[in-house]
């Protein structure tokens, strides 16, 4: 396949990093991230997501409901309340779903899962650190009212964004394409 290259090349480049250093990007630069990630296909320019900064506090107050919606006590609830601060920044992607004829609500999420990967490309291209992490806390009662969402919208999981670990990785493996890729 021939490319430019500045797109492939940041897809195969990009990895997850579970482990990220203390710094994250500033206000200025998430809302360019965010900016871009938004021109993705979005049918009928519903754009039915949103994205919510968790810093400092808010890290902390996503751990006790992630651990209250774990119903786990003691030592298993504070090693579940402590999983938020392995990033200096979190990333909360919600599915805010909009009300259309034309655009089904799987579609809509679908949408919102663009943007997400977008994001972590577009945020690893920038020299960060980026894991989307999920689970099945991301639709529990505790975490959904700890991110104030309403109740038709759906988080999708969590951007946990970084400095980048300074160990370096190699080219990402591409899909099977005669696996993959069929024709009717």
């Amino acid at each position: 396949m021939r490319t430019r290259g500045s797109v492939a090349e940041a897809m195969l480049r990009r990895r997850s990093h579970s482990s990220v250093g203390d710094a994250a990007p500033s206000d200025k630069e998430l809302r360019r991230a965010v900016e871009v990630a938004g021109t993705i296909a979005d049918h009928a320019a519903l754009r039915p997501w949103r994205v919510i900064a968790l810093r400092g506090e808010a890290r902390e107050r996503l751990g006790r409901a992630i651990a209250e919606a774990s119903g786990a006590t003691g030592h298993d609830a504070d090693k579940l309340a402590q999983k938020p601060l392995r990033a200096p920044l979190l990333l909360a992607v919600v599915v805010s779903p909009k009300r259309s004829a034309k655009v089904p609500d799987w579609e809509q999420e679908a949408v919102a899962s663009g943007v997400a990967h977008a994001l972590s490309l577009l945020l690893d291209d920038a020299g960060w650190g980026v894991m989307w992490r999920t689970g099945h806390y991301t639709r529990s009662g505790a975490v959904h009212r700890m991110h104030e969402l309403d109740p038709d919208e759906r988080l999708l999981g969590w951007l946990y964004v970084g400095a980048k670990p300074s160990r370096k990785s190699g080219r990402r493996s591409t899909a099977d394409a005669k696996r993959h890729l069929t024709s009717l």
